[in-house]
C-alpha cells in the first residue's frame, strides 16, 4: 500500500512523531487502529438499535396511537 500525503501533512506527521518519540509509521498505524475501532463501535451500536426497534415494534406502535 502506498499512502500519499501532502507536504503539509507529511511535515505535521513528522513533527508529531518526533514529539511522541515514535516513527511516522507507528503514528499512522495507531491512527488507523483508532479509526477502525471507532467505526466498528458505531456499527455495533447501529446493529443493536435496529434489533431493539424490531423487538419492541409492537409496543412502540401501541404507544404511538
Amino acid at each position: 500500500m502506498t499512502l500519499r500525503l501532502s507536504d503539509e501533512q507529511t511535515d505535521a506527521l513528522r513533527r508529531r512523531a518526533e514529539r511522541e518519540g515514535r516513527s511516522m509509521q507507528q503514528v499512522v498505524l495507531s491512527a488507523v487502529d483508532e479509526y477502525l475501532a471507532r467505526h466498528s463501535d458505531d456499527e455495533e451500536v447501529h446493529r443493536l438499535g435496529v434489533e431493539v426497534v424490531r423487538r419492541w415494534k409492537p409496543v412502540l406502535d401501541r404507544l404511538a396511537e
